[in-house]
């Protein structure tokens, strides 16, 4: 959103206003600013004239503009209302310089997570992809997933679900009856692109069934969402996004702070897990993760930190 159309919607706010005055004030022309009304009543903005000036009587329910007004972060927000991919469009934006831009949705058609695998984005949930610049070494990138993580989980928490993270990229809500320890919620998927040394930008995408109904979710998962685990009562998406926003900003350019975070709302942690890696695999108890996000694994003989991997937590009676 341009400085002048949020300098438009503010003054609305506190209205009502005239528009020869809210012209004076942001020094533009009378047309500039019915322009401005005019687009943002496009976008879904509830703008009423009346005999004292326009008066902003409705707030859109999603969408980018929606967003971002009232989001104490600075990003830009660009939303879709159907697209294959957020991560991909991202990825494209990136290569186009961008920075500090979301791309949003409320349907994905080709949605996928890990290792290219398939994930089912239908209307209703919260789809969406941050294009980032970080100051940072490629081999700390992963230190963005942790703080991504430890925001999506603060405001889905913030929403009323009892959220957990499963190293090293899923929100579950326990269930000791589910395969997985609890019922899928959310992932996230980082992609990055740099040279030895340099990240020249990251992007980070969370995939979160927020409205989503019980029959539109994946029938071979245990899938969950918060339209079920809210027991019908829909969450307020456009206050879902900016939540976790404007956690994820504060948490991104303070590592401590975000592995406290991650640790905090931990599912993995404490817990008999069994790592896949392409070589190996390896049985132990998580008891801890590294300042990058990295998963520590006591096996009994020796602790093993690993980076990357596939991580099942065991029942107790394995």
């Amino acid at each position: 959103m341009n400085d002048t159309r949020r300098a438009v919607l503010d003054a609305l706010a506190d209205g009502p206003v005239a528009g020869p005055a809210l012209a004076d004030r942001l020094g533009v022309s009378r047309a500039a600013v019915w322009k401005h009304v005019e687009a943002l009543r496009d976008a879904g903005f509830g703008i009423e004239s009346t005999g004292e000036g326009y008066v902003l009587d409705a707030i859109p329910e999603f969408g980018g503009l929606a967003v971002e007004y009232g989001c104490e972060a600075p990003f830009e927000v660009e939303y879709h209302e159907t697209l294959p991919s957020t991560n991909d469009r991202a990825r494209d934006l990136a290569a186009d310089g961008a920075s500090d831009v979301v791309v949003l949705a409320d349907e994905q058609t080709g949605g996928r997570g890990r290792l290219d695998r398939a994930w089912s984005s239908p209307p209703g949930g919260v789809w969406l992809s941050v294009v980032c610049r970080p100051a940072l070494a490629p081999s700390r990138v992963s230190l963005l997933t942790v703080a991504a993580s430890a925001a999506a989980c603060g405001a889905v928490r913030e929403a009323g679900v009892d959220a957990r993270i499963k190293w090293p990229n899923d929100l579950l809500v326990p269930d000791p009856d589910a395969e997985r320890g609890g019922r899928k919620l959310a992932g996230l998927l980082t992609e990055m692109e740099g040279e030895a040394g340099r990240v020249s930008w990251v992007v980070l995408g969370l995939g979160l069934n927020a409205n989503v109904p019980a029959d539109a979710l994946p029938a071979d998962a245990d899938a969950t969402s918060l339209l079920v685990e809210r027991g019908g009562d829909p969450v307020d998406r456009r206050r879902l996004v900016q939540r976790f926003l404007e956690r994820f900003d504060d948490l991104r350019d303070d590592p401590d702070a975000a592995r406290d975070a991650w640790r905090d709302h931990a599912a993995t942690l404490g817990q008999r897990v069994r790592v896949t890696l392409p070589s190996e695999t390896i049985v132990g108890e998580a008891v801890d993760v590294t300042e990058v996000g990295a998963l520590v694994v006591d096996t009994g003989t020796e602790r093993r930190v690993v980076h990357a991997g596939d991580c099942e937590h065991l029942r107790p009676a394995e």
